[in-house]
């Protein structure tokens, strides 16, 4: 029996409907959808915050920074859809009614009235360059296009491959990626206004680009507005509020923040394989950009081939805030590709915070102990401070923060600087040495190099209880203690941090005041680096000024060109920052505050008061509390058996009843720095006649050429007063000192020394040899009518003079 005939038109049906599926299918797989372009967007370095650093165009030329529907303001969805396609939400791809009605005025007008097109069909318009255009052929292959979108993709997809490829003017596509460079905003903050600008903009980009013809811009724009109080979306006085605002935008070009940093990522991600087109950072977009003011404004007061490189480290997650690398990326005479925050370079006295760490932690000393800033040579090393001038008895706290090099050298010595830079190295701070050169003295007065990234981790350990840190410039580094390194201890990181904030003494007025910044400066050989760090509660900070090409930059040194930017970053830190009321730093267990006496640098409750020769309150560690470090040049403790006979000093084997007592002295090197008043009460008595020492070490050595008391002037017509002397019995070098500075060294004791004298006033002649004898002749210089004021006696050159003397 036959079917029926509706039966058999049924089955014809769904046959017809079987084979149309087919060939959906088949066409769908014979001709398959475009990969969009979206697939292949810019590189984009972004902030923190998702503000874009740097951008590289994708293979096509083209802008692109990708983003999605839940990243866009609300009030551009809105426009968009109700102003391009208001049942996108619905229709199938194409909007039948649309098109039938745009065919219609199409027929009886003979042109194009109004558009048929769909959001949908504008995305396959936008993936498909043949279906571009608005011939009859065009338009079928964008809506066929349209329902295979549909067919492939949901809403929300289609959605956002819009949003990434909509033509936004020159190279620009995608809304994020126009309101960045028109508006300076990302496109989650638009306003009504801007929302309706970016909407307008693809139906003619080139025609409406707000930065070339801002009166269309503004007239679509308005369009838009108009369209969405028409059907009741915005309000009237939301409409009237964004007609206000003026169409503004600056020309394109090309805007960048730490376009070397996010050139190190970028080539950093080729080396790994990685084909990214987003690369987050760490880095705080305001505060990025506050640096490169900084250092831009900077310039003005350097030569044309110094640059700058700044570096900004949060103390709590290690994550890098602020990065430049150089000071002008744009101005190839100062080095502009080089980044300067990963150059080797020699870091001056930058090291010696974690000097005196490392020896407070090995027991050698405590904040207080006693120190020598005077010649000294340490097996053909023989240091100078960069002032050539000495103090003679300083403290560890006082040598660090006047960054005295003698001191520090003497330390390094005693520590070891293999061991020294060993600890550094397992901290994340490799130092570099010359080719086949080993780790010596030089190393803690810039001997080796490193990195502005190196150091500024490493003083992260000030302000982290003692763990140094590597910084890190993207989030998915790996976490915190995989990157930090016990520098030094807790105790040994406050003590340091004290020093470098206030001096570090204890009940210090300076603690208790808004200047929280704990700061060191540096400068390398020949002034080719000025440093600066600098630490505070929350971040770690440094400044390098110099020239890439490491050419010597004379006259710019770390106090005078880095320090004061150094102050500058850290008021840019933000209110509450670099000054601010805070409680008092915790004092970790370890630490506490312990009244020492001087010369022998031990607890004053352990010593006898007449040896304390004088009181100072120092931060001991661990309850320790070290001696003042052996004498290099006298064996022995500084507590040495005296006779005494009446008021007379004297020696046992010339009188018999002479009663033994107990003295303490000063380092050798020491006496020609001090004063009667600051000596034992017994080295103040005078030797009895005839049984005075054979060899006494004020009498071992005699200046030759001027008496002690003389009065000089200059003659008639001269400026300067010309002294030729000499020491007679000098051993193993001699160093001669004016008012406590070097004005002349010489390796053979007895050579002739010229000095010029042009300070009026009393003066102090030290000649000092290299087993620590001295002698010190007092003299006064008169003014002339033609002497000149000057706080320096100027050695004329001499046979033998040694280099250092004159550094």
């Amino acid at each position: 029996m036959s079917p029926s005939g509706p039966g058999r038109r049924l089955r014809r049906f769904e046959l017809a409907l079987a084979a149309l599926l087919l060939a959906v299918l088949a066409l769908d797989f014979a001709f398959p959808l475009p990969q969009p372009a979206a697939e292949s967007p810019t590189l984009t370095v972004l902030a923190a915050d998702g503000t874009p650093l740097r951008s590289w165009a994708s293979e096509d030329g083209a802008q692109r920074q990708p983003t999605t529907p839940e990243a866009v303001s609300p009030r551009y969805l809105e426009a968009l859809l109700h102003y391009e396609d208001r049942w996108f939400r619905w229709h199938p791809g194409v909007n039948p009614v649309a098109l039938a009605r745009a065919a219609w005025q199409w027929a009886r007008h003979g042109r194009i009235v109004s558009g048929g097109s769909t959001l949908t069909m504008q995305v396959a318009r936008l993936v498909d360059e043949k279906a571009a255009g608005r011939s009859i052929p065009a338009k079928l292959r964008q809506i066929a296009r349209a329902l295979q979108l549909e067919l492939h993709c949901s809403k929300r997809e289609i959605l956002t491959l819009y949003l990434n490829l909509a033509p936004m003017g020159g190279p620009l596509e995608g809304v994020e990626t126009a309101s960045r460079a028109y508006l300076g905003k990302g496109a989650a903050e638009l306003s009504p206004a801007e929302a309706a600008l970016l909407v307008a903009l693809p139906q003619s980009p080139t025609r409406l680009r707000p930065d070339r013809a801002v009166q269309a811009a503004q007239a679509a724009r308005d369009k838009v507005l108009t369209r969405m109080q028409t059907l009741g979306v915005w309000p009237a006085a939301v409409v009237a509020d964004a007609r206000l605002e003026r169409v503004f935008a600056p020309p394109l070009r090309a805007r960048w923040l730490a376009p070397l940093a996010a050139e190190r990522l970028r080539q950093q991600a080729r080396r790994e394989g990685r084909a990214e087109a987003v690369i987050q950072t760490t880095l705080d977009a305001g505060l990025q950009a506050r640096l490169e003011q900084l250092l831009t404004d900077r310039l003005n007061s350097l030569p044309d081939a110094v640059s700058l490189a700044a570096l900004v480290v949060d103390n709590r997650t290690l994550e890098v805030r602020g990065y430049v690398g150089s000071a002008d990326f744009t101005d190839p005479r100062r080095g502009a590709h080089v980044d300067m925050v990963r150059a080797q370079r020699s870091p001056g006295s930058t090291l010696k915070p974690f000097l005196y760490g490392m020896a407070l932690d090995e027991g050698l000393i405590h904040s207080e102990s006693l120190l020598i800033d005077a010649p000294q040579n340490f097996g053909g090393y023989a240091p100078g401070n960069f002032q050539a001038d000495f103090s003679g008895p300083v403290s560890v706290a006082e040598a660090l923060q006047r960054s005295l090099n003698v001191p520090a050298v003497d330390l390094l010595d005693r520590l070891g600087p293999e061991r020294f830079a060993g600890r550094l190295r397992h901290a994340g701070l490799r130092l570099r040495m010359p080719a086949n050169a080993a780790p010596n003295l030089s190393l803690i007065l810039g001997g080796g190099s490193t990195s502005l990234e190196e150091l500024v981790g490493a003083y992260t350990a000030l302000a982290r209880g003692g763990l140094a840190g590597r910084p890190r410039l993207t989030p998915n580094a790996p976490d915190v203690p995989a990157r930090e390194t016990r520098l030094m201890s807790e105790g040994a990181a406050f003590i340091v941090r004290e020093i470098l904030e206030n001096g570090g003494r204890p009940g210090s007025p300076f603690r208790k005041t808004s200047q929280r910044v704990a700061w060191k400066t540096g400068t390398s050989f020949g002034f080719r680096d000025a440093w600066a760090l600098g630490v505070t509660d929350r971040y770690s900070f440094g400044v390098w000024v110099g020239r890439p090409d490491g050419t010597p930059n004379p006259g710019h040194f770390g106090a005078n060109t880095s320090a004061p930017l150094l102050r500058d970053i850290a008021a840019a830190l933000g209110p509450g920052e670099a000054r601010q009321q805070l409680a008092p730093r915790r004092q970790p267990d370890s630490v506490s505050a312990t009244a020492i006496c001087w010369p022998l640098g031990l607890a004053e409750a352990g010593t006898p008061p007449a040896h304390c020769l004088q009181r100072r309150t120092a931060w001991t560690l661990d309850g320790a509390v070290p001696p003042t470090l052996p004498d290099r040049l006298q064996p022995g403790g500084l507590v040495e058996a005296a006779w005494t006979h009446g008021q007379q000093r004297v020696r046992p084997d010339c009188a018999p009843d002479a009663t033994r007592v107990e003295a303490v002295r000063w380092p050798t090197l020491l006496g020609p720095f001090l004063d009667a008043s600051r000596l034992d009460p017994v080295e103040r008595l005078p030797w009895a006649p005839g049984c005075a020492p054979r060899t006494a070490t004020a009498q071992a050595l005699r200046i030759v050429g001027l008496e002690p008391g003389t009065v000089l002037r200059p003659a008639p017509g001269l400026r300067d007063v010309t002294l030729r002397l000499q020491a007679i019995g000098a051993q193993q070098g001699l160093n001669w000192l004016l008012d406590g500075q070097l004005v002349g060294s010489s390796d053979k004791g007895g050579a002739l020394q010229v000095l010029t004298l042009q300070q009026p006033g009393a003066h102090a002649l030290t000649a000092m040899d290299g087993r620590g004898r001295w002698a010190r002749v007092g003299f006064e210089l008169q003014a002339g009518t033609a002497a000149r004021a000057s706080k320096t006696a100027t050695p004329a050159p001499m046979t033998g003079l040694s280099p250092a003397a004159l550094r």
